[in-house]
């Protein structure tokens, strides 16, 4: 009896950080983005932490309590990219016996926010730090000047080709002429006279683009805020991304990796379509919070919202594409209703700051979400749906021949018809071989850019007003 009182004396004693003390590092993940840049410390314990901002130059100094130097952390010091936007370097040491000490140089001042998640497969506990821009970049206007830019590219590029073109005709060797020569005959090849000029000096290519920090932006021009109000703005949505893997095919197809793809291609086949910007909610393998993708739509007032994914299911043989739209008075089945339950989760797996989510939130879009949504949007949100969902009918296999409805959150911007497409069932062994194949996926695209571009057509967007 004694021995059972004086144990349970000792781990009285034992406070929480005592009991870490040793905690075994999991493994360390860097996640650097032109959004935000993401550290995340997973442990098969709790970890406690305190942060500080340092300039001159600037910094991030993070120290972990309760924690021995582990293998694993330096590890973190070979993860920092160059083209990361955010941290140029990382120092790593025990700084006093029970303290570890991580050490981040910045490229620019950031606001960094600290936060615990709780365990959730495939994850032990996560000690996460977000590194965002002290200053948020307007998305709307980066869209303007970047169909800008890609004006002044093909413009430019036209002329290298012609300058080319005729740099190429005076420089051919004449024809030979028999002896004794004779004057040049009518049908003797010549350049055109009005291509008889000196090649034109080739203007300088313009400075390329890099997530490095740079000034703050200049305020838009007037031409560029009319600009933005003809501009057709569709924002496209990867699912998952960064921590959260989503589904994972029987070979180990990652859905966020396919649907990135997927993504990217369709952003450079839409914004071919003259008067027509797409805007990625992610551009890269990092995450999204789900209210965030409705915030970033909203932020550049786009005309479309349309969410990429890759289904999957317990077992192998369910196959097809789908097709969802919101619903506010349940779902359309029992597949619908387990499908967005499963999509909705992917914040617990991503991981999403709740705290700073509450602290920071759009009061407005919260209400919005709160009400669900309006029966116009859900309305042209079933028209662009059965637009995309006859399309891709083409391409392979349906798993339901209508648009469904569900409560999806992501879709539920209150002034932007949204879909959620879903391009097949990455759990099936065929169609995983097929999400894989770079000429199933162009086709792919291929559909879902006729059905956008069909559903504009008998739909054209009203005049906006936007504010940038």
């Amino acid at each position: 009896m004694k021995r059972r009182q004086a144990l349970g004396t000792t781990l009285l004693l034992l406070t929480a950080p005592q009991i870490a003390f040793g905690a075994a590092i999991v493994a360390v993940r860097l996640w650097p983005a032109r959004d935000y840049t993401r550290l995340t410390i997973e442990s098969d314990v709790a970890l406690a932490a305190t942060h500080t901002l340092v300039d001159a130059p600037p910094r991030l100094v993070v120290d972990i309590d309760q924690l021995a130097l582990d293998p694993a952390l330096r590890e973190l010091v070979g993860q920092v990219r160059p083209d990361d936007p955010y941290i140029s370097g990382v120092r790593v040491g025990q700084y006093q016996p029970r303290v570890v000490r991580l050490v981040f140089d910045l490229k620019q001042a950031v606001r960094p926010e600290q936060f615990l998640l709780l365990p959730v497969p495939p994850y032990r506990h996560r000690l996460v730090f977000d590194l965002y821009p002290v200053q948020e970049a307007d998305p709307l206007l980066a869209l303007v000047r970047d169909k800008e830019a890609a004006g002044e590219r093909a413009a430019q590029a036209m002329q290298d080709a012609l300058g080319e073109l005729i740099a190429r005709i005076e420089s051919r060797p004449p024809a030979p002429a028999p002896a004794p020569a004779p004057p040049t005959p009518p049908h003797a090849a010549s350049a055109p006279p009005s291509l008889s000029l000196p090649p034109p000096a080739a203007a300088p290519a313009p400075p390329l683009q890099t997530p490095a920090p740079r000034p703050p932006a200049p305020p838009a021009t007037p031409a560029e805020r009319r600009e933005a109000d003809r501009l057709i703005i569709v924002a496209l949505d990867p699912g998952h991304g960064g921590e959260d893997p989503g589904a994972i095919g029987p070979t180990g197809l990652r859905e966020k990796d396919v649907v990135l793809a997927v993504a990217l291609a369709l952003r450079d086949r839409l914004n071919a379509m003259p008067g027509l910007r797409v805007m990625l909610t992610r551009d890269g393998d990092f995450f999204v919070p789900l209210a965030e993708r409705v915030r970033k739509a909203r932020r550049v007032q786009a005309d479309l919202f349309v969410s990429i994914h890759a289904d999957a299911f317990v077992r192998p043989e369910a196959r097809g594409a789908s097709v969802f739209a919101l619903s506010t008075r349940g779902a359309t089945s029992s597949a619908a209703r387990w499908m967005a339950e499963r999509e909705n989760a992917a914040d617990r797996v991503g991981g999403v700051n709740v705290a700073g989510l509450k602290a920071n939130a759009d009061k407005q879009l919260l209400a919005a979400m709160a009400d669900m949504s309006t029966t116009a949007q859900i309305n042209d949100s079933l028209k662009l749906g059965a637009e995309v969902l006859q399309r891709i009918g083409r391409v392979g296999r349906l798993h339901k021949r209508q648009v469904e409805q569900a409560g999806f959150a992501v879709l539920k911007a209150p002034d932007i018809p949204s879909i959620l497409v879903e391009t097949a069932f990455i759990s099936n062994p065929d169609e995983e071989r097929r999400l894989r194949d770079p000429a199933f996926r162009a086709e792919l695209v291929q559909a879902l850019a006729e059905g956008i571009q069909r559903y504009f057509a008998r739909n054209p967007p009203l005049a906006r007003r936007r504010t940038l």
